[in-house]
């Protein structure tokens, strides 16, 4: 397992998976190389200059967590048995999730698929467990809207072996209507390659709950292109 520093408990964490194929660690990586920027990102300018967050974004085992295939298909929990005899709550949340992904869709190209099998990034609601903010016992425990995770495995493309991840985000489903769509739009930044916060309360990406939850931002995105210049192992073959 790679662990990753924890950011912030009272908004969410970012974790990686033990990776798919205990192998995969004691492999040589594919080498760094960056991929041709998607076009929505390409075609992105912000005119007024406000800047990014970049520095504050974390590397992990394959440095940036890119996407290089297109569109990334995310799946959204849907109503489950125990849930249909008092749907409400679970539609709600439905809805703001979905209205997350599609404002994240203008940025990168995003198709929401009803198969959890074939997804990319999968979006379940489920209740966290307390964390405490240290390794010390008597550190009060703090309660987290949303977590993020990443594993790494090895999949055929172009009758080669390359280095993928996939994404689970979770986001807990006894929250305002307006705090579930705030959650999953941070998570989903984290999903869609911002491995780290921002520190202004204006950014979808800032580290903590606010009273009024920003849209994404300019710098949201600045930083999200900067990402995607920035060279990564994922989406490049594997040494046989």
């Amino acid at each position: 397992m790679h662990p990753l520093a924890t950011v912030c408990w009272c908004w969410c964490t970012l974790l990686s998976l033990i990776l798919q194929s205990s192998s995969l660690a004691q492999e040589t990586l594919p080498v760094l190389k960056a991929h041709p920027l998607p076009l929505s990102l390409a075609q992105w300018s912000d005119p007024s200059n406000r800047g990014d967050y970049f520095d504050r974004v974390q590397k992990t085992q394959p440095d940036y967590l890119v996407w290089s295939e297109f569109p990334i298909k995310v799946y959204v929990q849907s109503i489950e048995a125990s849930e249909v005899a008092n749907p409400a709550r679970a539609q709600a949340w439905i809805k703001a999730v979905s209205q997350a992904v599609q404002e994240w869709s203008v940025y990168l190209p995003l198709q929401v698929v009803n198969q959890v099998e074939v997804a990319d990034i999968v979006v379940r609601r489920s209740f966290l467990p307390l964390r405490a903010t240290s390794g010390q016992r008597s550190v009060p425990q703090r309660i987290r809207a949303a977590e993020t995770r990443y594993e790494l495995y090895k999949k055929s493309l172009s009758n080669a072996l390359v280095l993928a991840h996939r994404c689970l985000v979770i986001v807990q489903p006894n929250q305002a209507e307006s705090y579930v769509l705030a959650s999953a739009r941070h998570e989903l930044g984290h999903a869609l390659g911002i491995w780290g916060h921002s520190s202004l309360e204006t950014d979808a990406l800032y580290f903590s709950q606010v009273r009024n939850p920003p849209l994404i931002s300019p710098r949201d995105i600045n930083t999200l292109k900067r990402i995607y210049e920035q060279p990564t192992r994922l989406g490049w073959a594997t040494p046989e």
